[in-house]
């Protein structure tokens, strides 16, 4: 059943506004227009899409089916047009990429940089955020690209197989941290402290968890539970908080003297990273050039900072 774009541009535009006036201000037609638009859709499909209230239109079941189709649709008919003015020299292409914390801060830039010097025209979409965040916005096309642990193929999702780098987990404190005064620290003594780590359920916590099952010990007692790595960051930099991170996502408060490991023999775990793309259809030629770059990186990674 191939669908009018222009229709569906009218019906998402419904959906955003909530109702047929709104809506035909955010178009710029008349209301009338607008409500003839969106009924040859509903005619083309067969049923209402919208139940008509005297404060606004809510979607019919049939409605809340097509909205993703119509959502999807219009963003690869956006992409193509992008795509093809890019190549024409006639507009700027876009690079829609999502990372985990430890490459938004190093892998991520370097590979940037280098991108938008070989194609100034490009600009560029960041999502930053742990796997669950990344996979949603690559299935609903937020992002083309996420850069995050390796794990599983998928139908929809698979990972880009000479695109990998490798980083290593630690527990870490203040450098003002009282267990630093301890000899012979071992990874018991974190048991009775405060605990501050991304929430139950997302990699950081699973890794973390997975490294006290190894040393047959419980899970800790996490106090705070936040998917914000700036308040990660400065919670355990300027608190008694313990966390597990990454030593990437560290290195600028390591350098200030803020936070940095804590010297605990085997409290450490490494993982492997990975670029991952949509299983189907091509990949936009805009985060092909950056995929590029990340490739470029995966053989000759960028030098670490001297703490």
């Amino acid at each position: 059943m191939p669908f009018d774009l222009h229709q569906l541009a009218a019906f998402n535009a419904v959906v955003a506004a909530g109702s047929l006036g709104r809506a035909a201000d955010a178009m710029h037609v008349t209301q009338s227009a607008l409500s003839r638009i969106v009924r040859r859709l509903e005619v083309h499909v067969g049923a209402p899409l919208f139940e008509r209230h005297s404060k606004g239109m809510q979607l019919t079941d049939v409605g809340l089916a097509l909205l993703p189709h119509a959502t999807s649709l219009l963003r690869d008919a956006e992409g193509a047009k992008e795509e093809i003015r890019a190549l024409l020299g006639l507009a700027k292409g876009t690079i829609r990429v999502g990372a985990v914390g430890s490459i938004a801060c190093q892998i991520l830039p370097t590979a940037l940089t280098r991108t938008c010097q070989r194609w100034p025209m490009l600009q560029v979409e960041v999502v930053e955020g742990v796997w669950d965040r990344l996979a949603s916005a690559l299935l609903s096309r937020e992002i083309d690209l996420a850069l995050g642990a390796h794990t599983h193929d998928t139908d929809e999702i698979i990972s880009v197989p000479d695109c990998c780098w490798e980083d290593t987990s630690y527990v870490v404190a203040a450098t003002t941290h009282p267990l630093r005064a301890r000899r012979a620290l071992n990874l018991a003594d974190t048991l009775t402290h405060k605990w501050a780590i991304m929430p139950r359920g997302t990699g950081p916590f699973e890794h973390m968890k997975a490294l006290f099952t190894r040393h047959r010990l419980p899970t800790p007692e996490v106090t705070v539970e936040t998917r914000s790595i700036t308040v990660l960051k400065n919670l355990i930099a300027h608190s008694d908080f313990l966390g597990w991170m990454p030593e990437p996502m560290y290195y600028a408060e390591q350098r200030a003297g803020l936070l940095d490991r804590l010297p605990i023999p085997g409290a450490c775990d490494t993982r492997t990273l990975t670029a991952f793309r949509r299983s189907h259809g091509l990949l936009p030629l805009p985060a092909a050039k950056l995929l590029n770059e990340l490739r470029r990186l995966a053989t000759h990674p960028p030098r670490q900072p001297t703490p």
